[in-house]
C-alpha cells in the first residue's frame, strides 16, 4: 500500500510563522545536554549548511549535520496532541519538539522527499522524516512520547540545505521543484513503522536518490534480515 501523492504543487507558499533556536542546557533527569528547548527569535538569521546561527544540537552522532540542519514541525498538529494528550504548557506555542521552523499548510503528507524550496535567501531540500528520540519524553515529562509521535506519523521532518543563506520570521517558504512526486513523507512513515517488512516498498525505498544514508541502510539491512532493528534506544533511551 502507498500513499497518495502530496497535494502542495510547485509554486505553493507558506508563511514562516516562527524562527526558532535554542542553545544547550541540561535536559530532565539525566541533565543531558540538548538543543531541544527552541525559542522564537525577531531577527534575521544566516542559515548555513549546520543550521541557524545560534542553533545547537547535544549530541551531534544523531542529531545535526548536513541531513539534519533545519527541522521542521507543522504547527496545526499541536491541536491533534492536546486532543492526543490533554493539556500541557508546551503546546501552548511553537517550540514544543524542537523545531526550527513553525508553519501552516505543510505537512507529511503534502511534502515529499526531496522538495526544494525557498526560505529568505535560501534554498533547502527535504532530506528525511524526523525519528523521534527520548528527549521528546524528558521535555515533555511524558515516558512514551517519543514512541507516541512515532505511531501518530506526525514526525516532522528535515532540511538540507543547498544555498546558504537569510531567513527571517515571517518569509516565505516556497516549493520550486518536485523531483520525487511519488515519495510523500508519509509513505516513508509507513515502511518504517507499519508496512516494516514489505520488500517491494523496501526495495524501492533504498534506490531512492537522494535518501540519506542511515535510512538507506534501514531499507537493506530489512531486506538482508528480513528483521526490524530495535527501536527502543531511541525511543527509550537505553
Amino acid at each position: 500500500m502507498t500513499d497518495a501523492a502530496p497535494t502542495a504543487q510547485p509554486g505553493h507558499a507558506v508563511r514562516l510563522d516562527a524562527l526558532l533556536v535554542g542553545a544547550l542546557a541540561p535536559l530532565g533527569p539525566r541533565a543531558a545536554p540538548s538543543g531541544i528547548a527552541k525559542s522564537p527569535v525577531n531577527r534575521p538569521l544566516a542559515l548555513g549548511p549546520l543550521g541557524f546561527e545560534g542553533d545547537a544540537q547535544g549530541d551531534l552522532r544523531v542529531h545535526g549535520g548536513p541531513d539534519k540542519a533545519v527541522h521542521h514541525y507543522p504547527f496545526e498538529h499541536y491541536a491533534a496532541w492536546s486532543d492526543d494528550i490533554g493539556p500541557h504548557p508546551l503546546l501552548s506555542a511553537p517550540g514544543a519538539f524542537g523545531e526550527n521552523l513553525s508553519t501552516r499548510g505543510l505537512t507529511e503528507e503534502t511534502v515529499a522527499l526531496g522538495d526544494l524550496f525557498r526560505l529568505g535567501t535560501a534554498l533547502v531540500e527535504v532530506s528525511q522524516g524526523r525519528q523521534p528520540c527520548w528527549k521528546l519524553n524528558a521535555r515533555f515529562g511524558r515516558p512514551r512520547l517519543a514512541a507516541e509521535v512515532q505511531a501518530s506519523g506526525r514526525t516532522g521532518w528535515y532540511y538540507r540545505v543547498r544555498e546558504p543563506g537569510v531567513v527571517a520570521p515571517g518569509d516565505a517558504l516556497t516549493l520550486l521543484e518536485r523531483p520525487t512526486p511519488d515519495w510523500p513523507l508519509r509513505r516513508l512513515w509507513r515502511i518504517l513503522y507499519v508496512e516494516t517488512l514489505d520488500r517491494d516498498e523496501l526495495a524501492a525505498m533504498a534506490a531512492l536518490p537522494g535518501l540519506p544514508d542511515g535510512w538507506r541502510r534501514h531499507a537493506e539491512r530489512r531486506l538482508a534480515s528480513g528483521r526490524v532493528e530495535d527501536w527502543a534506544p531511541r525511543l527509550e533511551g537505553a
